[in-house]
């Protein structure tokens, strides 16, 4: 049976590795919340880069001098799978739904007689994908010493593409990726990108109108309190509105930009 000295030490040493584990959190909850902050930033740029590529991909359809970019070689023989994954593991479900994602796309295209060339960003998709499609993986990209992901290093994948692309290497190029939604949400896709074939995503635009009519609302309520203080409400008529605008001329902007 342990002794007295021993079970204290015991529990001293139960005791550390608790404060250990609980200051590992701390770091991750803090990591966890940088990235979650900085995709939820980079969101709207997305989708609105997202729409505008749309918009450009229907303009140049069918038009026989539009960009190759946006328009491709014109054959649909060579595909280039551009497969983007983490550099570790243990993040649940985030790198092998992609890499699933692509390992079925891949082998639908050679079914179909097609010629496949897989790209990899991040050493947690190559090391599973060379087990099945060694000769198919032309390039490897790693980013494992970055500390935080930024232009630069999209940049340099984007350039090693283009330098494939103008080479004639492949005709269809599609980048596999992770949707960010939310912590515990992450919706592997498949986005091709060369030629250009993108469609703006409805529920994004939902949403806009929605965060829109939330404004409008807010804006009366504060305008009708503002110009009529006995209004604890916020209701008032379109005629008096309508007068109340007109005597304070100062609200006239804002009203422009919130109400259309």
């Amino acid at each position: 049976m342990p002794s007295l000295k021993d079970l204290k030490n015991r529990i001293a040493s139960v005791k550390a590795t608790q404060k250990i584990t609980k200051a590992m959190k701390m770091v991750a909850a803090a990591k966890l919340r940088r990235a979650q902050e900085a995709a939820e930033a980079a969101r709207p740029y997305a989708e609105r880069m997202n729409k505008v590529l749309a918009s450009l991909s229907a303009a140049n359809a069918g038009n026989a001098n539009a960009p190759k970019l946006l328009a491709g070689t014109g054959k649909d023989q060579i595909h280039l799978l551009i497969v983007a994954t983490g550099e570790r593991g243990l993040a649940g479900g985030f790198n092998s739904s992609i890499i699933r994602l692509a390992r079925d796309h891949a082998l639908k295209l050679i079914a179909q007689g097609k010629t496949v060339k897989i790209l990899t960003v991040g050493r947690k998709g190559n090391d599973v994908l060379r087990r099945s499609f060694r000769e198919n993986i032309i390039d490897y990209v790693t980013f494992r010493e970055v500390k935080q992901l930024g232009f630069v290093q999209a940049d340099e994948v984007a350039q090693k593409v283009l330098t494939l692309f103008n080479a004639g290497e492949f005709d269809v190029a599609t980048l596999f990726f992770a949707r960010f939604q939310s912590v515990i949400s992450q919706v592997a896709t498949a986005q091709q990108i060369i030629p250009a074939k993108f469609e703006a995503v409805k529920g994004d635009e939902a949403q806009v109108s929605t965060n829109t009519s939330r404004a409008k609302r807010k804006f009366w309520k504060t305008f009708c309190r503002r110009m009529s203080p006995s209004r604890s409400s916020g209701r008032c008529s379109k005629t008096t509105l309508r007068s109340m605008v007109r005597r304070c001329p100062r609200w006239t902007t804002q009203r422009a930009t919130l109400v259309t």
